[in-house]
């Protein structure tokens, strides 16, 4: 897609429907009748990169032995693969933000498959059905501290790794203890399991 392409190279300021149009040899007033804006063309770039990433997952689902470490290999795979190209990644976070109302279909539809990839990896087990409301929860949850930290990295406030521990952190108090987690693990490293602290003796205190 020529946007990407575009965007690649030089962001959100680098696509211009006059540019897209002629890098993509199609007359400028049929793109304008297919997309009303930049973020527009940009959400439906954002769109084939969420198709490719569903792809991937279904060829590659995240491992684990628990519905932590499997989010934490989702999210680090997710951020990673987004952020190997940073001039595009920051041009669709920017799309995002500035959509506009007119374009908050394609930000939910965004949201939504997304979610439904959180719950694919809470689940570990290939289903890839809609997401329960548990399921959906947790996703929202923590697809919005994954957003907040990409926007803070696409604002150069820091790196890449913060976005994933910043993510880790909240899927670890999300899933340590419960619901869907029987024991507190790491993101990334689970350990070995807590050890049962042994009942004293009546009488002692």
């Amino acid at each position: 897609m020529a946007a990407i392409e575009l965007a690649e190279q030089g962001g959100f300021e680098g696509v211009r429907l006059r540019d897209v149009a002629a890098h993509a040899d199609v007359a400028l007033g049929t793109l304008y009748r297919r997309f009303r804006s930049k973020e527009d063309l940009l959400l439906a770039a954002l769109e084939l990169q969420v198709a490719v990433h569903e792809q991937r997952m279904t060829n590659e689902p995240p491992e684990g032995e628990t519905p932590l470490v499997r989010v934490g290999t989702f999210f680090r795979t997710t951020t990673l693969a987004m952020c190997s190209r940073p001039h595009l990644a920051r041009a669709l976070v920017r799309a995002i933000v500035a959509g506009g109302p007119e374009l908050s279909q394609r930000v939910a539809a965004f949201h939504h498959r997304m979610e439904a990839l959180i719950a694919r990896a809470l689940r570990g087990s290939g289903d890839d059905g809609p997401p329960s409301d548990l399921e959906r929860r947790l996703g929202q949850a923590l697809l919005r501290v994954w957003f907040a930290s990409l926007s803070g990295w696409a604002s150069g406030l820091h790196g890449v790794e913060e976005i994933i521990d910043d993510t880790c952190s909240a899927a670890e108090l999300l899933l340590g203890p419960a619901p869907l987690a029987a024991e507190k693990r790491t993101c990334l490293n689970p350990g070995p399991p807590a050890k049962p602290t042994p009942a004293k003796p009546e009488g002692q205190r």
